[in-house]
Parts: C-alpha cells; structure tokens; sequence
C-alpha cells in the first residue's frame, strides 16, 4: 500500500472538515457538529504523527539500533490513536453531557445538516480509496486488519469511525430539527464521544503488543516452518523465534536439526537455499539468523 499517498489524503481531507465543520459550530452551537470539528482536527494530529513515523522509520540501522528504526511506525502509530480517539472521545464525551444535561439553543440545524452530509459523504469516500488502495495491492480487508500496518490500521479506522459518527450526528440532528429539542444534540455527541474511546482503546491495544514484541502470525510461522521441513536435508525445526520490527520488517531466529552425515559444505549450502526460500515466500523477513543444532 502506498502509506504516504493515503496519509497526505487524510490531512488534506481533516484540514478541510475541521475549518468547516468548526465554522458551522462556533454560529450555530450544535455540540454534534462540534464533535465532528474536535474528530476533525485529533485526526489531522493524528494522521501528521502517521507521517513523522513514517519518515522517522526510514533512517538507517546504527549502533544504537542495530535493527533499524521500523518501530517508530508502531510507537506513532501508538500515540496517534490516543491523540485521535482517546483524547478526542473524552472531549467530545463531557462536552455532549454538558449540553444533554444543560441545552444551549442551536442556531441553524439546517447548516449543520449540511456539514454534517459533506462530512459523511467525504468520509465514504477517504474510506473507498483506502479499499482501493487495498485492491491494487491485491490485499484483503480480513488480512490487513490482520497485518502490522498499524498506521494505515489507524488511518482505515479513522475512515470508518468517521463515516458512522458522522451518520449519527446526521441522524440526531435530524431529530433535533424535528423535535426541537437540543438535549438530543448533547445525546448524540455523547453517542459520538464513546465510540472514539472504545476505538482508541482497541488500537492502543494492537499497537501495544506491536511495541513488546508480536511474533509472526501462527499461519505465518506454521507456512515457514513447512517450507523448511521439506527440504531434505532438514530432519526438524527445534526454534522458531520471531518478531515484527515493522510493518515490512521482521526479525526471524531459527535453530535447525539437519540429517546425519552431512559435511559442513553441504551444512552451509542448505541454510543459504533456506534462507533464499524463506525471502521468497516473505519478503518482509529482511533479519534472518538461522543456527544448525549441535
């Protein structure tokens, strides 16, 4: 997937909806369209903490990280979905209470209606290029939400949260224009707020375990460890250590049984033909240590 494409999408599409929707909030007070402005501008914090990860992963191995630096993408991505969701719901939360339990007139439903639509309908279509940058690299939704990409993660969830929020600030402000009761704005930021929180939550999870140290995935690791035992100078696999030091980066450790009665010729020949078929079938594996068993 091409990560810088879709993250400059995403802060030229969060610049945007953050000055119209917060223009719309500050005339008409609608806590609603307040919490698509607070989204707005976390995402576009967000989404420039994408960025730097990305550049920051770029810098090449050194004494300090003999490995690279392929976690600055985990750690921003980390730090991007506090700021985004976490930070974000908790704003939009108290400020949506406040106006449930103490509503402020709203000056024009009729505008924020109208936000509220151009941000869903820019929000479908931010989440329609990341599925077509999905396509294009004949990828799956299943599989990479299953991967390590976890700023690109951050970025589709972003997408999605938006799109439903923003349907739920549409839906409420339709009631409100119907009711005339802004208590229902409060309740819908509210609605709002505890889906950024619970979203946040979710994704500090991932990247977390992506910061400790995730292995490969045990599909991953059982297809590698098949590969190896078909060659048949290789009696067993003994240690399959691995982990992700990027979202394109892993680190894999092994400790081989070999046949009996082969020369250290043909010791060494074997693990440079594993180690080329194990590049092949995951290219991604770019630190591999492989120790024949004594």
């Amino acid at each position: 997937m091409r990560s810088g494409f879709l993250i400059s999408v995403a802060i030229l599409l969060d610049a945007a909806l953050f000055l119209l929707n917060l223009d719309v909030a500050l005339r008409d007070h609608s806590r609603a369209v307040l919490s698509q402005a607070v989204f707005n501008i976390a995402d576009l914090v967000g989404s420039a903490m994408l960025a730097w990860g990305l550049v920051a992963s770029q810098r090449p191995p050194d004494v300090n990280h003999p490995f690279g630096y392929g976690k600055e993408r985990f750690f921003w991505a980390f730090a991007a979905s506090l700021v985004t969701f976490s930070l974000a719901g908790v704003g939009v939360l108290f400020t949506g209470i406040e106006q449930a339990i103490v509503p402020e007139a709203i000056g024009s439903v009729e505008d924020g209606l109208i936000v509220v639509g151009v941000t869903l309908l820019t929000s479908v279509a931010g989440l329609l290029i990341v599925l077509r940058e999905l396509r294009l690299a004949r990828d799956t939704v299943g599989s990479f939400l299953a991967s390590s990409h976890q700023g690109m993660k951050t970025i589709f969830y972003q997408d999605v949260v938006s799109t439903v929020g923003s349907a739920t600030a549409l839906v409420g402000l339709g009631v409100v224009y119907a009711t005339h009761d802004p208590a229902i704005d409060g309740l819908t930021a509210s609605a709002v707020g505890v889906l950024l929180l619970l979203t946040g939550f979710v994704l500090a999870a991932e990247s977390r375990e992506l910061l400790v140290g995730k292995a490969l995935s045990l599909h991953d690791a059982s297809r590698l460890i098949a590969l190896i035992e078909r060659n048949p100078r290789v009696r067993r696999v003994r240690s399959f250590q691995s982990m992700m030091l990027g979202p394109d980066d892993a680190l894999l450790a092994l400790r081989l049984n070999f046949q009996d009665g082969l020369t250290t010729d043909e010791i060494e020949s074997t693990i440079d033909e594993i180690g080329a078929s194990l590049r092949t079938e995951m290219p991604a594996l770019k630190h591999l240590v492989i120790e024949p068993e004594s």
